[in-house]
């Protein structure tokens, strides 16, 4: 009995080829249908792969056609409901309608191409172009992972590393070290061979002359069975163990819970910050997250409580800040972690609570931090928050950034805004 396995990564017979190169000629389109798929789904469902649509007339392709004039002979085929004169009716529902289809609010019709992206994918297009600012390599970070390096030559090792080169150049220089002396020997002989023939053919010279013959033959097989090539000879390239360096880099999270943060805007907050934390785990396996919320006093609190805790209270911004430093201080040396920072408040905030948060971030973390950004999330206008965070960005304008969010729409476009990728 004959089994046919199927270990083709594309199923259903689709070209996986043919459908990178869909991907990578579409891109632009199919991003900008992934951002409005993100606005639209809900907290849980905003990491998952799914159907995206973009216009036809986006991937169209170029034809060569016949242009207008000139002199055509065309047949056609006849039908047994048009004469010659006869007119035909517009179709019902007019062009506007998609090739007669009335409109409907399900976002596909003829005019649109849907086709499902896998989670994968789906991420990347999410990410694509998106980087951490201003991240260096500090030391190294741990010793768990190494790559092989070329080390020099050993005199041991495993077979499928031999050096052949070094190996023969081995190999001969020991032929020539252990039969030089022989070889020498055996050129005296020959030229005492030609001196006796020169002199004669006495018994005496003949007795001499079968001499050296005999010598000469036994040199001449001592050198034949010298090896060609020893296990000394052998070479092997040798590998060694060198550490990678990697960044390691921290991202705190604060997010403000007072009261003032109603359940959308909290919403709102808590998109963004699932954003940031898919970013981070997806394309930065070295860097660690700290959260941390805040109302009248700071807490850090694991994932969970982050994003589902109830809590509330007043506003004191400042406390969070001052939490911050002290995490920073206790856990992550400026020396060795790239600091961040990414906030997220209505910019609503307690007396003059918002000038300790000023003094706070210019002269404690901004020196610490590689980048630090800031939204404020309202439909109306901005808080004190924002306009003591404004005067910071213009002095620190390099590692310090503040964005407006209004709406759910408003997410991920600031989010790329944020952490898109400088050009040098």
């Amino acid at each position: 009995m004959s089994y046919i396995i199927d270990r083709r990564l594309n199923s259903k017979n689709k070209s996986a080829v043919n459908r990178q190169r869909f991907l990578r000629r579409y891109r632009e389109q199919i991003q900008k249908s992934v951002s409005d798929a993100i606005s639209n789904r809900s907290i849980k469902d905003i990491d998952k792969g799914g159907k995206v649509s973009i216009p036809t007339k986006d991937i169209g392709e170029p034809v060569i056609h016949h242009g207008n004039g000139g002199h055509n002979t065309r047949v056609l085929p006849g039908n047994k409901q048009f004469s010659t004169g006869d007119k035909v009716n517009r179709p019902e529902g007019g062009a506007a309608g998609g090739g007669g289809k009335s409109a409907s609010d399900s976002g596909e019709g003829e005019d649109d191409f849907s086709f499902t992206l896998s989670q994968e994918e789906f991420l990347d297009f999410m990410f694509d172009g998106l980087e951490l600012p201003n991240l260096v390599k500090r030391q190294l970070s741990g010793i768990e992972e190494f790559k092989k390096v070329r080390g020099g030559i050993a005199n041991e090792g495993q077979p499928g590393r031999i050096n052949i080169v070094r190996s023969l150049r081995a190999a001969n220089m020991r032929r020539i070290a252990l039969t030089a002396g022989k070889r020498k020997r055996l050129l005296e002989l020959e030229e005492k061979l030609r001196e006796i023939d020169q002199a004669g053919e006495s018994s005496r010279d003949l007795v001499q002359r079968q001499l050296v013959l005999e010598e000469m033959t036994k040199l001449a097989q001592a050198i034949k069975r010298t090896p060609w090539l020893d296990t000394f000879d052998l070479k092997y390239n040798l590998q060694i163990k060198q550490p990678i360096p990697r960044s390691k880099a921290v991202m705190f999270c604060i997010m403000d819970v007072s009261g003032s943060m109603d359940q959308a805007t909290k919403d709102i907050a808590k998109r963004f910050f699932i954003l940031l934390y898919l970013f981070l785990q997806r394309n930065y396996e070295k860097t660690e997250i700290v959260f941390i919320r805040h109302h009248t006093s700071a807490k850090e609190v694991d994932e969970d409580e982050f994003f589902h805790s109830r809590e509330t209270g007043g506003t004191v911004v400042s406390s969070a800040l001052k939490l911050m430093q002290e995490i920073i201080e206790d856990r992550y040396s400026p020396s060795e972690w790239n600091i961040y920072g990414a906030q997220a408040s209505d910019g609503d905030n307690w007396g003059d609570d918002s000038a300790k948060c000023k003094e706070l971030m210019e002269e404690e973390l901004l020196p610490l931090c590689q980048y630090y950004s800031y939204i404020e999330i309202t439909p109306h206008d901005r808080q004190a928050l924002w306009h003591t965070y404004e005067e910071i960005q213009r002095e620190h304008s390099d590692k310090f950034s503040l964005q407006h969010i209004i709406g759910v729409e408003d997410i991920y476009p600031v989010f790329r805004e944020l952490f898109h990728k400088k050009v040098a």
